[in-house]
């Protein structure tokens, strides 16, 4: 299984970080959530992204977080050393997604959930 770190993770049921994490859940798909607020998502603890928590064998990132807050994590993301990074709507940055690129991971422009509702993720 494609285990998956969900930066910007929150345990707020009206931000999509939390339908993704559901979706996940419910799809039994393992995944990590990482953000800045305390809290758990469907049995998973959110690990505190200032802690830039290390974790193993991540095959893809998925951003739930804007451009204007990413650049603080583009090393942090790109040590997790993802096979791909998910770029979801209001996320896309060509900046960071040149630097993922340049490292050798697959940038997607997409939707998580679409992506999982559709069986393409």
């Amino acid at each position: 299984m494609k285990k998956t770190v969900i930066i910007g993770a929150s345990n707020n049921p009206s931000r999509y970080a939390y339908v993704a994490a559901s979706m996940f859940s419910e799809k039994a798909f393992p995944f990590v959530p990482v953000g800045i607020k305390k809290g758990q998502l469907f049995g998973e603890e959110i690990l505190d992204l200032r802690l830039k928590p290390a974790i193993q064998d991540v095959h893809t990132v998925t951003l739930y977080l804007g451009p204007q807050n990413q650049v603080e994590w583009y090393e942090y993301i790109i040590s997790l050393h993802p096979k791909r990074i998910i770029f979801n709507p209001g996320t896309e940055n060509d900046e960071f997604m040149k630097i993922s690129r340049e490292n050798g991971i697959e940038v997607c422009r997409a939707c998580n959930l679409v992506l999982l509702s559709t069986g393409q993720f």
